[in-house]
């Protein structure tokens, strides 16, 4: 006869305070210390949960509703997002992250919570379908989006003032999506917060571990958790993190009513991959800059943009504001569209594909997309720089680089 192991408590095993986020990464979302119990929180199949009667606060009802599926993954990143909080005297408990069935779901919930009417101050240059559903909204009458030069914090801190009425809003991507521009954060949080507007801010491509937005006031922050969070681009999902426990509230409400809900296998994934995010973000990091470095100085190339390169228009603030400069490259290409698809076609190791994030290395030319801003160039290609052997990637990229030339001839 077997004795069973005790059952667990529910309570979250404790990390020690003060540890850097490359720990929290790892000890963070743990199910609580019990002799015999799991090191791993478990994959919670189930629609619904034992009930009757009054429910109780914080009781497991159905699904949709909330399951210990989402918790530990959502307790890791909220950690994550709050490492700076005691040293920036501001609160380091309070709702949790809130786990969303992708990114574009994240990003729904997080307009919903602009009043409709409400004037959206947003980046000329961001993820494209962040954009879509903008000018959708837009056309329904729910939003007015006014689009800026991020980089110009003049010109967003004027938009966000407005001439006539204050923006109700101001969403920043920094550095965007896919023109690597970088945002004065703190200055343009406090710019918005002067007048009593939301503050969004999606920080996909810098992650927890470069950038921390509510240590800087954000109201929410939000993450394609497909990309560098989860980080083996085999799971879709998205994710918010707030101190405001109203706004949370309504976030949940939002993921609630609308059912926009993450499976529970998907999310244990992207906890499983959190776990080595500091090692993973710390080598496409390291490969990145080495490659933006290289690509600078090559006679095939006319333009680089990385926030790591000290010629670049946004080094000076990404390096004053972050912890790293991520691991995104804009490149382009001599030969225009025709030398960037060339480009794409001749790589062998690079995997000519969308998104970005992923322990393997992507590249694509943005302006294939119809719906991708058309300030865009049309020769620019994004490169997403993963964990591979450095010399094999740059190899690989100067071999297609010749390829496109001759192509181009």
């Amino acid at each position: 006869m077997t004795t069973p192991a005790p059952a667990s408590s529910g309570r979250p095993a404790p990390h020690p305070a003060g540890v850097s986020p490359r720990t929290l990464a790892v000890s963070a979302g743990r199910p609580a210390r019990t002799p015999g119990g799991s090191l791993n929180p478990p994959v919670v199949l189930t629609s619904t949960f034992v009930s009757q009667g009054t429910p109780g606060a914080g009781e497991h009802l159905y699904g949709r509703i909330g399951t210990p599926a989402w918790e530990p993954f959502e307790e890791a990143l909220a950690a994550l997002e709050r490492t700076d909080h005691a040293a920036a005297g501001l609160r380091a408990d309070g709702p949790p992250a809130t786990v969303f069935a992708s990114g574009m779901a994240a990003i729904d919930a997080a307009l919903a919570l602009v009043p409709v009417g409400g004037r959206v101050v947003v980046p000329r240059h961001a993820y494209q379908v962040t954009l879509v559903l903008l000018r959708e909204q837009a056309e329904r009458g729910l939003l007015r989006v006014e689009p800026v030069d991020v980089a110009d914090t003049d010109a967003v801190v004027a938009a966000v003032h407005g001439s006539d009425e204050p923006a109700a809003a101001l969403w920043l991507e920094s550095p965007t999506n896919p023109m690597l521009e970088v945002a004065d954060v703190p200055a343009l949080v406090a710019a918005a917060h002067e007048v009593g507007a939301l503050v969004v801010v999606d920080s996909t491509f810098a992650t927890p571990l470069v950038q921390r937005p509510l240590a800087h006031g954000a109201d929410v922050v939000l993450h394609s958790v497909t990309k560098y969070l989860a980080g083996h681009s085999d799971v879709v999902l998205g994710a918010t993190v707030t101190d405001d426990p109203a706004l949370h509230a309504r976030l949940v409400a939002h993921r609630t009513t609308h059912g926009a809900i993450a499976g529970p296998f998907e999310v244990w994934l992207a906890l499983r991959g959190l776990r080595t995010l500091a090692l993973r973000v710390e080598r496409a990091q390291a490969n990145a800059g080495e490659i933006a470095r290289r690509l600078a100085g090559h006679p095939d190339v006319v333009e680089v943009r990385y926030p790591g390169l000290p010629a670049d228009p946004g080094h000076a603030r990404a390096a004053a504001q972050m912890d790293g400069f991520g691991a995104v490259l804009g490149l382009r290409p001599a030969g225009g569209a025709t030398g960037a698809d060339a480009l794409v076609a001749a790589v062998e190791l690079w995997v000519p594909a969308t998104s970005l994030g992923g322990v393997e290395s992507t590249l694509e030319r943005r302006r294939r997309f119809a719906t991708e801003s058309l300030t865009v160039p049309e020769d620019l290609v994004r490169l997403s720089v993963g964990i591979e052997d450095v010399e094999d990637l740059w190899a690989d990229l100067e071999r297609a680089l010749t390829a496109a030339r001759g192509a181009r001839a």
